[in-house]
């Protein structure tokens, strides 16, 4: 038996996984690109039935038009699984019923959700708004450094907590009249 890296061995693994990996999966990752941005906001895929995608769309004019570019549509998708579908259907039937569960766990399309704006300990990524890349580090001990310094410039225009005076998100503040931490104390 010959010693390989663990990086050739998780590739062979993913490599033979394939062949398990869910159709819907494989659409899901790929819709976007397959029918684009704009159109992704107004359908979702929502089965496979005997190689047969169903799409719900958000309105009747959605599903007809989307049933004149089907053809196109299938091309792109098909040149991503490893089994062809066969047809589209696009209906909006079901997109009440998916905008109800949507509303229930909170849009998992949303930005500010996937990206945590409306949590109340955030307080903004400088960094990122700035269009900084992130630095690589060979030693964890630098990159927790750059962290630190990161964390401590990026807190300094933040108001104090008034149990324990330190600075603490205003949305933490707003929430609880504290920080987190001395909330999570009290509870």
């Amino acid at each position: 038996m010959s010693l390989n890296s663990l990086g050739n061995i998780l590739d062979t693994v993913k490599q033979e996984s394939r062949w398990q990996e869910q159709p819907m999966q494989r659409i899901l990752q790929c819709w976007v690109e397959a029918v684009g941005a704009m159109v992704a906001t107004h359908t979702r895929p929502v089965s496979v039935q005997r190689q047969v995608l169903w799409v719900a769309t958000s309105s009747a004019v959605w599903a007809q038009e989307l049933a004149f570019r089907r053809q196109r549509i299938l091309e792109k998708l098909n040149a991503q699984l490893s089994q062809p579908l066969l047809d589209i259907r696009f209906s909006s039937a079901q997109w009440q019923q998916l905008a109800k569960q949507d509303s229930l766990i909170g849009d998992r399309t949303s930005s500010s959700s996937r990206s945590g704006c409306d949590h109340p300990s955030w307080v903004g990524n400088d960094s990122a708004a700035k269009g900084d890349r992130q630095p690589r580090f060979r030693h964890p001990q630098a990159a927790f450094k750059h962290w630190t310094e990161v964390t401590q410039t990026r807190s300094r225009h933040l108001p104090l907590c008034p149990q324990c005076q330190c600075h603490t998100p205003v949305g933490e503040l707003e929430r609880w009249g504290i920080c987190s931490i001395c909330a999570a104390k009290q509870w």
